[in-house]
């Protein structure tokens, strides 16, 4: 059995996976902490891992109904994130490991989000197009093995995520934001507006810093034309045809990532992949379609450890220096080169 750690953003997360992909215990802690400042604050996120770490590992254990005698190996994040965040699961890993005498398995935390759709019991044989689209990363992949993936396009600016939780923060919602937008545009016409979709964008990349700015705009002058309170008045309709540019520009390019790859599997992760109108998009577009359940969609070490299965593990001499990393190494991942 694996034991996995996440906390590379503010969710203080432990899974405890076997080998063959079952999910015994996947225990997600959510920081609400957050929501007064409408954003995650680095500082208070990793104190907050601090207090909650092995309280969320006991818990994954009991869950399970295992003890760590029963662990195998301790899979981690190393990156990218929030550098004080991912020190928090770092140092807890390596110390487990190394108390116990266990193998440490360092994961990408993109590798993680792809790695969910190999989990039992319905897992998703390679080669396949992945959408991983969060509020920290969104690009589209080419996946032929269970160790590595090629980046086929990626945001030039905001992640879908961030551009739903800065769409929100626009419109008055709490953080984060998307749960919110599609709540609020169930009640809306997508559309009353229309927002960009970035059709400059070239080849498979996106880009999602336009739609802001469009919706700014769109929120001032509605104010300014129709009084304090205009925008408000139209919420619901804001939020829809929000909603639909960003689903609708990820959407496009999913249909022509999978032209181009010639492959008939498509898969998703990342949070924003727990929207409805996404899920229902994006089912149209392949003969096999493979969304995990949404507990596996958001940050969760479950992920973390389907990863850790198909990765060496760290030498043990190497294991005390280990360090987090804050950057995107989509690039290595793409050379086959594990994190």
């Amino acid at each position: 059995m694996i034991l996995a750690l996440e906390t590379s953003c503010d969710d203080t997360c432990a899974a405890v996976v076997t080998d063959d992909g079952r999910v015994l215990s996947n225990v997600i802690s959510s920081q609400e902490v957050h929501d007064a400042y409408g954003g995650v604050v680095p500082e208070i996120a990793s104190r907050q891992h601090l207090q909650l770490m092995n309280v969320v590992i006991d818990d994954a254990l009991t869950r399970a109904g295992v003890t760590l005698d029963d662990i195998r190996a301790i899979a981690v994040t190393r990156g990218p994130g929030l550098v004080g965040a991912l020190l928090i699961g770092m140092a807890t890993a390596k110390s487990i490991a190394v108390a116990r005498g266990l193998p440490l398995i360092p994961v990408d935390h993109l590798q993680g989000h792809i790695a969910a759709n190999f989990l039992a019991p319905d897992p998703l044989e390679p080669p396949f197009v992945c959408l991983v689209a969060s509020g920290g990363h969104t690009f589209l992949a080419r996946v032929d093995d269970h160790r590595s993936f090629t980046v086929l396009g990626r945001t030039l600016d905001d992640a879908a995520g961030e551009a739903l939780d800065k769409g929100a923060r626009l419109l008055g919602l709490p953080f984060p934001g998307g749960p919110h937008i599609e709540r609020l545009a169930a009640a809306g016409d997508p559309g009353a507006f229309a927002f960009p979709l970035a059709h400059g964008v070239p080849g498979l990349d996106m880009s999602f810093a336009g739609l802001k700015t469009a919706l700014l705009y769109t929120v001032r002058d509605l104010d300014a034309v129709e009084g304090a309170g205009g925008a408000a008045a139209r919420a619901a309709d804001l939020a829809a045809a929000y909603q639909h540019a960003v689903v609708e520009q990820l959407t496009r390019r999913v249909a022509r990532a999978l032209d181009e790859a010639g492959l008939d599997q498509l898969a998703i992760g990342g949070g924003v992949a727990a929207n409805g109108l996404l899920r229902a998009r994006l089912t149209q577009l392949a003969p096999t379609i493979h969304i995990p359940e949404r507990a596996l969609c958001t940050d969760n070490a479950a992920m973390i450890a389907s990863a850790a299965r198909h990765l060496p593990p760290a030498s043990p001499e190497t294991v005390p220096g280990l360090d987090a990393y804050a950057t995107d190494r989509a690039g290595s991942l793409a050379q086959g080169t594990p994190s």
